[in-house]
């Protein structure tokens, strides 16, 4: 049997490693979480530490990045935003160990990639390594909107919440002042006067901790009349059990963490006021994509 190349050898740790981490997780973890987690449970030696000159990444994490590809187009491993996801498929392929399953993942991406060849009908084909630089990339963009996010205090989050409302074609008449303590942080309208339903009621936490159940039912508390809807925004995420109380609620309860409002930051960006945009403000940067 061929040895297996000092890159593969550790591709095969960090991916598997990965992995456990997932499960160990329920399924889905912020991907810097993720890296952090494998450089503490894998022995990586001075080689697997060692930065590329060229473009400044360090091996290990690279490699991790690469074969991951890998595990995407496999249908292992799903990655949204900076969130990974361990899907059924990954799950049992992990059953068959730390080669095994790079193995399969690079197998699939092998096929997957001769038939992107024949349906574009030319030589070539789309390049692994772009790819995962582009998800390196990605990954510290997100992680560098999360710290920014994380240094404001709650109110200049709460300023930025309600400028999304703005973004997202809401009027926000009410954002509650410096000092008020419960209730409402904000209101926001379709129409100026509120006669347009739905009428948003948002209710905002910043701080490492995940929103509770009694927070969200606090919420829900304050739904009284037809056509509310209610928004939490949590930095800190929210409990499973809190997502299981929004979920089975007779009133709409919408929750957003901080990745997905990242994701609609970016998505409604453009539609903000110049004087919303300086509050975070973004720089589009534009790759080819060879995988369509």
């Amino acid at each position: 049997m061929k040895k297996q190349s000092k890159s593969l050898a550790l591709a095969s740790k960090v991916i598997f490693a990965a992995f456990e981490i997932l499960k160990e997780n329920g399924g889905e973890l912020n991907g810097r979480e993720v890296i952090s987690q494998v450089e503490k449970r894998v022995d990586l030696d001075d080689w697997a530490k060692t930065k590329y000159e060229k473009s400044g990444y360090i091996r290990w994490q690279s490699i991790l990045h690469f074969y991951s590809i890998d595990c995407a187009k496999a249908g292992f491993l799903i990655k949204k935003k900076g969130t990974w996801y361990l899907t059924k498929e990954g799950e049992e392929a992990m059953k068959l160990g730390a080669d095994g399953l790079l193995n399969a993942a690079q197998k699939a991406y092998r096929k997957w990639r001769k038939e992107k060849e024949l349906e574009a009908d030319v030589e070539g084909s789309p390049d692994k390594e772009q790819e995962a630089t582009i998800d390196e990339m990605e990954q510290i963009a997100i992680e560098g909107l999360k710290s920014f996010i994380k240094s404001k205090n709650p109110y200049e989050f709460q300023d930025l919440a309600a400028a999304l409302l703005r973004g997202m074609g809401y009027y926000t008449p009410f954002v509650a002042p410096s000092g008020k303590d419960g209730g409402l942080d904000i209101i926001a309208y379709r129409d100026p006067l509120g006669t347009v339903t739905p009428r948003i009621k948002v209710q905002i936490k910043h701080r490492e901790q995940p929103a509770s159940v009694p927070e969200i039912r606090q919420l829900m508390g304050l739904l009284q009349k037809d056509g509310d809807v209610g928004i939490f925004i949590s930095s800190g995420g929210f409990t499973s059990e809190s997502k299981t109380t929004a979920r089975s609620s007779h009133v709409h309860v919408e929750l957003i963490d901080l990745s997905r409002f990242i994701e609609l930051w970016q998505e409604f960006y453009h539609k903000l006021s110049d004087e919303d945009k300086a509050l975070m403000p973004l720089i589009p940067i534009y790759f080819y994509s060879p995988s369509g």
